[in-house]
């Protein structure tokens, strides 16, 4: 395999000077948990036709590829993963014209719904607090405070394993609560076209403030995490189920159940990817237990557990 890595490497740098690729970086500086380990090829790409020729390479030399964003809703493996991991956030930018907004799926969300306020345009105030990219928001339908991404995609434009662009419509992208039809799919998000309605630009960003102090006064956003851990049961709230099941302040070593929001893991301090995932696996099983609820994780799991 190593000679497959190096082959790789040496075949995209001569198709490409739009790339930048590493041996052996530490995915823990580029996940919300800050834990995690190492990716065998780190590649950023800094255009579609770089990531394209990246994509053939992979298919060419049966190397498994990973889409990383932000990596705020992902736990990546002490063991680090294999193959090559592309980070999507060089592929980043937006512009607006009229009520819509056409973004590269790397763009920052809070950046998009800053842009989206400053030209007057409301239905991206739910996300100005949602710390992801876009192309991570698509795939799983991030929401938050009553509104989600399905509210406002129009177009979607993808590429395929093997470096074929193509769209689908809003309808096309099947989403649900907290999913997509990209879920388990190997088709890649290269952004995105949003719908947005003309508003008063004092209003949306007295609401995006408002949005962000109910953050900071109810989520441990001090601490290393990913987030909601676990989607919301029907009928039921997870941090609720996870409190009422005594589980607030809970740790295995450095992770713990958030003594400020039981619906939130945090990297406490020296947490591994490990303690994470066990944590997670205990809360499940106790909450199980005590109410007969499953938890279903929201985090997404990277390599050996």
């Amino acid at each position: 395999m190593a000679q497959e890595i190096l082959k790789f490497a040496e075949e995209y740098s001569m198709a490409t000077d739009e790339v930048e690729i590493t041996f052996g970086e530490p995915l823990r500086e580029h996940t919300s948990f800050r834990v995690g380990g190492n990716a065998q090829i780190f590649v950023r790409p800094y255009s579609e036709e770089a990531l394209a020729a990246g994509l053939e390479l992979c298919r060419r030399f049966g190397l498994k590829k990973h889409i990383l964003g932000k990596g705020t809703n992902l736990l990546v493996s002490d063991k680090g993963v294999s193959g090559v991991v592309f980070d999507m956030t060089s592929l980043a930018g937006w512009k607006i014209e009229g009520q819509t907004l056409f973004a590269r799926s790397g763009s920052l969300l809070k950046n998009l719904a800053k842009a989206a306020a400053e030209a007057s345009l409301s239905g991206l105030e739910f996300a100005h607090g949602i710390p992801g990219t876009l192309g991570g928001a698509l795939y799983m339908n991030a929401g938050a405070y009553g509104g989600e991404m399905k509210d406002v995609v129009r177009q979607v434009y993808l590429m395929d394993p093997a470096g074929h662009p193509f769209e689908l419509s809003g309808e096309e992208m099947e989403f649900a609560y907290r999913r997509s039809r990209m879920e388990g799919s190997e088709d890649i998000i290269i952004g995105a076209l949003l719908g947005l309605k003309p508003g008063d630009k004092e209003a949306i960003e007295a609401l995006m403030r408002d949005l962000s102090q109910r953050r900071r006064d109810k989520q441990p956003l001090e601490y290393p995490s990913a987030g909601s851990t676990f989607k919301r049961p029907e009928g039921h709230f997870a941090g609720q189920l996870i409190e009422d099941a005594g589980l607030k302040g809970f740790a295995v070593g450095g992770a713990q159940v958030s003594e400020k929001h039981a619906g939130f893991v945090i990297n406490k301090g020296g947490a591994k990817a490990r303690d994470i995932y066990d944590l997670c696996e205990e809360v499940s099983r106790r909450v199980l237990a005590h109410s007969g609820v499953t938890l279903e994780r929201e985090v997404r799991l990277w390599g050996d557990f």
